[in-house]
């Protein structure tokens, strides 16, 4: 039995070590349009989306290990593809206003930003004051284009 537990841990170090092999992209393109935010609005979009949701990620010790590399990088992409705050300026209007109503609803109802992300960045949490204030800006952000 003893044995067999050591191979099996050789074996999943092994799979460990060669899965450290695997490339992923870490990459941060570059900025070509932010969105444009008063400096308390933007500290706190800075703080709790900009991980995820542009270009200028920063990548912690973790993402260099896999396979928190692989989810991380997964995560990024998928958060770059919804919104990319990067590339806000390259945005429709009707999409902008779209993005405007979707960050809102997801902030209300408490699915952003993730819990899990939240537990290894506590600069990401939003007290209720700057999620009121987000919040407020965001829906005359909206009013604004007229939606």
């Amino acid at each position: 039995m003893r044995r067999k537990m050591s191979l099996g841990l050789l074996l999943l170090l092994l799979a460990l070590l060669v899965a450290q092999a695997i490339p992923v992209s870490r990459s941060n393109p570059p900025v070509t349009g932010d969105i444009a935010a008063p400096p308390e609005i933007a500290a706190t979009l800075r703080g709790a989306c900009y991980d995820c949701h542009s270009n200028e990620t920063v990548w912690p010790w973790y993402s260099h290990v896999a396979p928190a590399s692989w989810l991380l990088a997964s995560d990024v992409h998928e958060g770059r593809e919804e919104l990319n705050f990067s590339l806000w300026t390259s945005y429709s209007e009707k999409k902008k206003a779209k993005k405007l109503k979707e960050m809102a609803d997801e902030i209300r109802d408490g699915d952003m930003p993730p819990w899990y992300y939240e537990v290894m960045h506590a600069h990401a949490s939003m007290n209720e004051l700057q999620r009121d204030a987000l919040l407020q800006w965001l829906a005359g952000e909206r009013a604004k284009a007229g939606h």
